[in-house]
């Protein structure tokens, strides 16, 4: 999964958000009863910890479901407020996904923290990411402690950003 790791790479970068980690450092960013879409939904792990902390599935597919999330259209999202969820990390498909996704709705994606320090990130950061969580190391796979070897954050991307990137240091 990460650059440091001997390990196979599983296939399509669906690596599930098991960890609750995750969800826990996003919450506090979310409004009340957020109505969400999770384009890249997978096993569906991140938004059934969402649902079960008061947030409002309004729209979930995957590419193994038959919806490519970069035919995402605005109809499909026409019942939600915001997109969230954890991208494949590779940057043929990362990318095209920040610039989709944030053309449609405000977005939270879940990816490897490093991301914010190179070269390839600085139009995005400058342009349309509005807000940076820290999260730390995630477990990734079911039924093991290991943590993964990037540490990971929560990039909100917004055409309507407005004032510099907001970075949040870990609570815990």
């Amino acid at each position: 999964m990460g650059k440091r790791s001997s390990f196979e790479k599983i296939p399509k970068d669906a690596y599930q958000t098991i960890d609750p980690r995750a969800v826990a450092a996003l919450l506090p960013f979310l409004k009340d009863h957020t109505r969400f879409a999770e384009p890249c939904v997978g096993e569906g792990w991140l938004s059934k910890q969402l649902v079960e902390a008061g947030h409002i599935e309004g729209y979930s597919s995957d590419i193994k479901l038959g919806k490519d999330a970069l035919d995402l259209t605005s109809q499909d999202l026409k019942d939600v407020e915001m997109i969230i969820t954890n991208p494949p990390w590779s940057i043929n498909l990362l990318h095209p996904m920040i610039q989709h996704f944030s053309s449609l709705k405000s977005t939270w994606l879940l990816f490897y923290s490093d991301w914010a320090y190179t070269k390839q990130s600085a139009t995005f950061m400058k342009d349309l990411c509005t807000d940076m969580v820290a999260v730390g190391r995630l477990t990734w796979i079911p039924d093991t402690k290991v943590s993964g070897k990037d540490n990971c954050s929560w990039y909100r991307f917004s055409t309507h950003k407005v004032s510099t990137t907001r970075f949040y240091g870990r609570t815990a």
